[in-house]
């Protein structure tokens, strides 16, 4: 496995995020990254990635959802021979059901209920690509967090 030096900055502002609770700074770094990859010219990995980080720090749900509709975009192109060379520990299949989680959230945000409940349903039929690990089980808990917003069964 190769280090990439792209997704290692895009793991670093996630830090910035998550772990230092700095969204403003994050998101500063995200849109650096984004001009430095080409946007959605860039590899589709890292467009993939990147804009499915950004929407986790957009204050308005509409931008949230336009970053992570790209997301998906750039998932469909994306193989699992790039995603092991960048030493992403997951299959492309094993995007899917977060990108889709992503998606059924904002939908419900925007009260599209009806997009929202094929997103998770979409995001319940690829689960399995996920395993039984922190973050499968991260996945599920959010997707359950959610049926029951949408009053569908869990």
């Amino acid at each position: 496995m190769t280090t990439d030096p792209t997704m290692t900055r895009i793991g670093q502002a996630v830090e910035l995020h998550h772990g230092q609770g700095q969204r403003d700074a994050a998101r500063d770094l995200f849109a650096q990254i984004w001009d430095d990859i080409g946007g959605e010219q860039g590899d589709p990995l890292h467009v993939c990635v990147l804009a499915h980080s950004m929407a986790d720090v957009q204050d308005d749900v509409r931008q949230e959802l336009m970053w992570d509709l790209r997301a998906l975009a750039a998932a469909d192109l994306v193989t699992d021979e790039r995603v092991a060379e960048a030493g992403v520990p997951l299959s492309v299949a094993g995007l899917y059901p977060s990108l889709h989680l992503n998606l059924a959230e904002c939908y419900r945000k925007l009260g599209d209920l009806g997009r929202a409940r094929e997103h998770l349903q979409k995001a319940r039929a690829e689960i399995g690509a996920l395993g039984d690990d922190g973050y499968g089980r991260l996945i599920r808990g959010g997707l359950d967090r959610l049926a029951e917003q949408l009053d569908e069964p869990t």
